[in-house]
């Protein structure tokens, strides 16, 4: 178990829809808490298991001292809105006012393949739908009303973590998931 690190956005596995987990197993509890120590060393509220390069739908989170995980989770929201800003750790140091179910309720299973259901609302109404949304290949930016979203690109060609990627020609490597994705998912 280890500080894994975050892959920035421009990094196709953020916009890459994640496989199932299939096996509930050793390394499905070692990339659990792989997601949580990094989690913590960022520090963020929440991480899914493509911001680390991994395409499964695996995440976890950190929300009024309660630390969690949810595997292949399926979200019921309200209808009710919240605006709040919201950041992402893929998106270092950007925040913008993003638009959310007050409530949420997700259910999957936890890294035993027992049934979870989560219950939320306010922040970790939005962590649980941000969080859902990078298993879908959602990013948070994704949400922002046109003009917010244009702002937010200008800022991210801008931004120090964008423009050093682009200097140092990084490419992105996407890590092979060791679970039997049935062909689906990289």
């Amino acid at each position: 178990m280890s500080i894994q690190p975050i892959r920035f956005f421009g990094d196709p596995v953020l916009t890459t829809p994640a496989s199932p987990v299939i096996d509930f197993d050793k390394e499905l509890r070692v990339l659990v808490q792989d997601l949580i120590e990094t989690m913590i060393d960022a520090p963020g509220a929440g991480l899914a298991a493509p911001q680390i390069g991994v395409p499964l739908r695996v995440f976890v989170w950190d929300v009024d001292e309660e630390i969690g995980h949810l595997v292949n989770p399926s979200l019921d929201l309200s209808d009710e809105m919240q605006e709040g800003e919201e950041g992402c750790l893929s998106f270092p140091e950007l925040r913008y006012e993003t638009p959310r179910s007050m409530r949420a309720v997700a259910k999957g299973f936890n890294m035993y393949g027992e049934p979870v259901v989560v219950e939320g609302t306010a922040f970790l109404a939005r962590a649980l739908q941000h969080e859902t949304d990078h298993l879908n290949g959602i990013v948070f930016i994704d949400r922002l009303s046109v003009e917010m979203r244009k702002q937010a690109m200008k800022d991210i060609r801008n931004s120090e973590w964008f423009l050093a990627s682009q200097e140092a020609g990084i490419s992105p490597e996407i890590r092979v998931s060791p679970h039997n994705t049935f062909g689906k998912g990289i």
